[in-house]
């Protein structure tokens, strides 16, 4: 007995890729899409830097708060000295 199977399927994906969902089956929406997250990208460093900027800066506001500290203490040991 033998059987003759000519029964050929054939699949094809919902969209063209199926990584992307069917929202953006268009070149256009990829792109807007793509400007977005570069915005982003771009928004996201700046806003980094501007953390790195502000922490920086505090930095800089603690060293010189603890030289105006010794520079006071200094100060006043000159003047228990002289009295």
């Amino acid at each position: 007995m033998s059987f003759n199977n000519n029964n050929n399927y054939a699949t094809a994906p919902t969209s063209p890729n199926p990584y992307i969902s069917r929202k953006i089956n268009n070149m256009d929406q990829a792109l807007v899409m793509k400007r977005e997250r570069e915005d982003w990208t771009r928004l996201y460093h700046k806003t980094l830097k501007g953390l790195e900027t502000m922490i920086e800066i505090q930095r800089m506001m603690k060293d010189i708060k603890k030289l105006a500290e010794e520079t006071n203490t200094i100060f006043v040991m000159i003047q228990d000295s002289k009295s």
